[in-house]
């Protein structure tokens, strides 16, 4: 049996690029195997272009088939109102269920229209009839499991996915109401300086934070955490293709040791990774770091000297630790941390959603790209 075509969607650019190819004589069957056309589509592409120079459907149909296809939709229209007109002077609770018997019929814009309502009642009725009570608890209950820290945003595609259409001005107010406050709202703490070195290594990574492929680019930096009164260090391994949090240490001190300790803790193989971008911190260059680099081929890539926009997703991975983790816990010991410290990374991976990820956590994000 022929395996079943999957169906792909082109760019009118990409039409007409292959248009002017074989217009400028590259031969219609080498285009056609070259690229996994059908032959159909391309001849339809070649003939839009030479007769309208439009790849539009509707550019391309003649006066009889573009009226043939108004009185459909007149007819569509006509059929429709006489179909529900006796609902137009009934309240909005008996025309929302109008529409929604009809929507496999007719356009719900166009039934909203004819009679008379908004496509917002029709589309927020169903949370209204759920009751406020049920709508505040699942808000309450996204806010817990998020920690705290999701804000309307968040919660508002989260519901999304238990069928709940709410508006993010609505969850404010249910947020206000119940006193729910994210962590984000909070004062943030002034980065921490570390010192610089004058290595000749230069920034290879060149800002080019997004649309890398996995374990291609791992960039990483410390913060400070208070533990029993005294200053502890943490390290985080991200990867940039879905921001993963890919390795991770916990110390009492800020040296090449606690970077070595949280690329041990990397449960991939290190030959995958293409590149480590960091700061110019002394904890990351050293003997110690370079031969473990050159052993694994990652090539090295620094920030410039005191410019953190160089390193901005690390800046900006620490500010998001610190005010969903280090800021809102009390750490007696470094075990302690070291144990939350790997229940938040475990949520961070699995359960939080991004905002540009697609509003996915950076595991399904992964998962969903293999």
């Amino acid at each position: 049996m022929t395996p079943k075509r999957t169906r792909r969607t082109f760019t009118p650019e990409f039409k007409s690029q292959l248009v002017r190819l074989y217009e400028n004589g590259k031969p219609r069957a080498d285009i056609i195997r070259e690229y996994d056309l059908t032959a159909s589509a391309f001849d339809k592409w070649v003939k839009q272009n030479q007769t309208s120079g439009s790849f539009k459907e509707k550019d391309n149909r003649t006066l009889e088939e573009a009226e043939l296809i108004k009185l459909r939709k007149e007819n569509q229209r006509l059929l429709m109102e006489n179909d529900i007109f006796k609902a137009s002077r009934a309240d909005h609770g008996t025309k929302v269920d109008v529409i929604r018997n009809n929507a496999h019929k007719y356009s719900v814009s166009a039934m909203c229209e004819v009679l008379n309502i908004s496509r917002g009642t029709f589309y927020y009725e169903p949370v209204k009839k759920q009751g406020e009570k049920e709508l505040v608890k699942a808000v309450k209950k996204v806010f817990k499991e998020s920690r705290n820290n999701y804000g309307t945003r968040k919660i508002k595609k989260e519901l999304a996915k238990i069928n709940l259409c709410v508006s993010r001005r609505r969850i404010g107010r249910i947020m206000q109401e119940q006193g729910l406050v994210s962590n984000y709202t909070v004062a943030q703490y002034k980065p921490f300086k570390s010192q610089v070195n004058e290595d000749p290594v230069k920034n290879e990574l060149a800002r080019q934070f997004n649309g890398q492929e996995e374990l291609a680019v791992v960039v990483s930096d410390l913060t400070y955490v208070r533990v029993s009164g005294k200053w502890n260090y943490v390290c985080l391994f991200v990867d940039l293709y879905n921001r993963e949090i890919i390795g991770h240490s916990a110390g009492p001190s800020k040296t090449a040791e606690l970077v070595y300790k949280a690329l041990s803790s990397v449960n991939r193989d290190l030959n995958s990774i293409q590149m480590f971008h960091t700061d110019r911190g002394s904890e990351f260059k050293n003997n110690l770091i370079d031969e473990a680099l050159k052993t694994f081929g990652i090539q090295r890539s620094l920030s410039m000297k005191g410019c953190p926009y160089d390193n901005a997703v690390a800046e900006s991975m620490f500010n998001i630790v610190k005010t969903e983790f280090t800021k809102q816990a009390h750490f007696m010991s470094l075990n302690q941390l070291e144990l939350e410290l790997n229940d938040y990374v475990n949520w961070y991976n699995k359960i939080r959603i991004h905002g540009t990820l697609g509003y996915l956590s950076p595991l399904e994000y992964r998962l969903g790209t293999l």
